[in-house]
């Protein structure tokens, strides 16, 4: 194994062209210097300089080695580098936990603005409901988690986590196109409570939304298609299986071929989004410019 320091050295020793002006400027004795120029020809099997009168020069293998040397310099300049960006907090790797209309609400146009403002910042993504999301923020197995409130979700003031309120978005009603409702300007909720209904699993905090919402027009949504899919929840209400309630930005781009999407009367059922990280982590130096790039783009 070819020592870096010996590499050091040897080029060194190319630079100056004899000893002595290597070790001045390695700040090394003469003794030294020779010492580790006959360690590194032991390692490398060759003969690597020549000494003459006029001082020393690189031997053929020493021309091939050189070369070899300046590109493992190089590269170890870049990793120091990279660490000492590091250590100031400029670049590193974030990982970022969000469901999947929230990669695409705001985590990806996130990556997008983190890009130019702050290159040495690298993001991974991981697709996690809401309720996956936190738990692995706290376990530590990302840094920030995007999620929505929902029942039992740790509350703002959690002093494990920090949050930051990116959005939010109101829910719409989606019927079939042979629905009864389907002509309506606006749908009043309690007029759905005898249709079957699809939604969310429990768990998923979109769950909540939709039957809370329920309950307080007062009944309790016959759920009798489950997917946390809202292609599939769309796809089940066009065939005529059952009426649901779906976030407005999941609506978007998607086939709406078989049902009508109306507003919902009276006080929309929302979701809130946030960005969580550990307390304390706020103040990162990585984490701060992936929240603020968060929070921007959530407001624009």
């Amino acid at each position: 194994m070819i020592e870096a320091r010996r590499l050091h050295i040897l080029r060194a020793v190319a630079d100056h062209r004899t000893v002595t002006a290597a070790a001045a400027a390695l700040y090394l004795t003469p003794s030294a210097v020779s010492q580790q120029l006959t360690a590194l020809e032991q390692e490398t099997g060759h003969r690597l300089v020549e000494r003459g009168a006029k001082g020393v020069r690189l031997t053929p293998a020493g021309e091939i080695l050189l070369n070899h040397t300046n590109a493992v310099l190089a590269q170890l300049e870049r990793a120091e580098a990279e660490l000492a960006a590091y250590d100031s907090g400029a670049a590193g790797t974030v990982t970022v936990a969000s469901f999947a209309t929230g990669i695409a609400q705001v985590v990806a146009p996130a990556v997008t603005r983190l890009a130019g403002t702050s290159p040495g910042i690298r993001i991974r993504v991981q697709d996690a409901e809401g309720d996956a999301s936190l738990p692995m923020v706290l376990d530590r197995q990302v840094d920030i988690a995007v999620a929505v409130e929902y029942r039992g979700a740790p509350p703002a003031d959690d002093p494990r986590l920090a949050h930051v309120p990116l959005y939010a978005e109101p829910f719409d009603a989606v019927v079939p196109v042979s629905h009864r409702l389907a002509d309506t300007p606006e749908v009043p909720l309690a007029e759905l409570a005898k249709d079957p209904w699809i939604g969310p699993y429990p768990g998923n905090p979109c769950h909540d939304v939709v039957v809370l919402a329920c309950e307080n027009a007062g009944f309790q949504p016959r759920l009798e298609h489950s997917s946390d899919d809202f292609r599939a929840v769309v796809a089940l209400a066009s065939a005529d299986a059952g009426v649901a309630l779906v976030p407005r930005s999941a609506l978007r781009g998607m086939d709406l071929t078989g049902v009508v999407v109306r507003p919902v009367d009276g006080v929309a059922p929302t979701r809130r989004v946030f960005a969580a990280v550990r307390r304390g982590a706020e103040g990162h130096p990585l984490i701060r410019p992936v929240l603020a790039a968060l929070g921007e783009v959530a407001g624009e």
